[in-house]
């Protein structure tokens, strides 16, 4: 078989006429069944590196400070990403806070939040001698591991504190004060009912028990006025101020019925006995 420059091949004795396309067509089709025929392993080859720059694609994310980063992904191939041990100095303490690299400084204060106690709100964290900001990444702040972090309470967060602290002391002081109130009018209104059950009984009592009584709830109401409270501790205190007037209004109302009993008079019976007959004894002399 010959081909000529006019694209004419002579088979045999008869010449036959393909177009340039048919020629590089069929030598296409001879090409791929000579590798084919010749073995095998140049197949396997091919296979293998379309394999490996199938396993070299990477799968990229936007992260949220818009930083294009490679995708995680679950393979058991891909490296784990070992935590950072931050060292964070606050005041006289220290603490290491194990964290992932790819974290940020907002989700440091919730983990610093279980050491400390102070909310995220009320910590400042510093780093290289700037503050951190909540949505920062460690990672891209250059934190490394037994990096050195800062921890400062924000001053107007430790204001606060420092005020609340001293409402809390002053409404326990007047739960204190109140409490007391309460004991003694408790006290009293035991000596109110002893009084009812007398006059229950027909049984007057002094008057003067009662004015003593009254008298004894007013200066427990006069304690009441005097102690300032907020909060919960003014519905406290508006109940024993309650309690004060029922006592005395019911003092009152004791007071008019215990006049209107009258007075058990005793008397004492004499048994009268009649003296016994004189008698003499006569002596006789003879």
């Amino acid at each position: 078989m010959s081909v000529d420059s006019g694209g004419i091949v002579s088979l045999y004795n008869f010449p036959v006429i393909f177009s340039p396309v048919t020629v590089a067509g069929e030598g296409k089709k001879m090409m791929k069944r000579k590798l084919k025929f010749n073995g095998r392993k140049a197949d396997r080859t091919t296979s293998t590196a379309a394999a490996a720059v199938k396993e070299e694609v990477i799968e990229w994310e936007m992260r949220p400070g818009g930083m294009l980063v490679q995708r995680r992904s679950d393979n058991s191939d891909v490296p784990i990403t070992l935590n950072l041990r931050i060292r964070v100095a606050y005041a006289a303490a220290r603490y290491e806070i194990s964290v992932n690299p790819h974290a940020t400084f907002g989700e440091l204060k919730k983990l610093l939040t279980e050491e400390t106690g102070l909310q995220p709100g009320e910590q400042r964290l510093i780093m290289r001698g700037k503050e951190r900001e909540n949505g920062e990444y460690l990672d891209m702040c250059g934190v490394k591991d037994r990096s050195k972090v800062i921890l400062i309470e924000d001053p107007e967060s430790k204001e606060k504190r420092f005020m609340q602290m001293r409402k809390n002391a002053k409404i326990q002081a007047a739960h204190r004060l109140i409490n007391d109130v309460s004991a003694e009018i408790d006290k009293l209104a035991e000596q109110i009912s002893a009084i009812e059950k007398s006059n229950g009984n027909g049984k007057k009592v002094a008057e003067l028990q009662i004015t003593t009584l009254i008298e004894m709830l007013m200066r427990q109401a006069v304690k009441l006025d005097n102690i300032s409270v907020e909060g919960d501790a003014s519905a406290q205190k508006n109940l024993q101020g309650q309690r004060v007037q029922k006592c005395v209004e019911t003092l009152d109302v004791l007071k008019i019925a215990n006049a209107k009993i009258k007075p058990v008079i005793v008397t004492t019976k004499w048994e009268t006995f009649d003296p016994p007959p004189a008698t003499t004894n006569w002596e006789l002399f003879d």
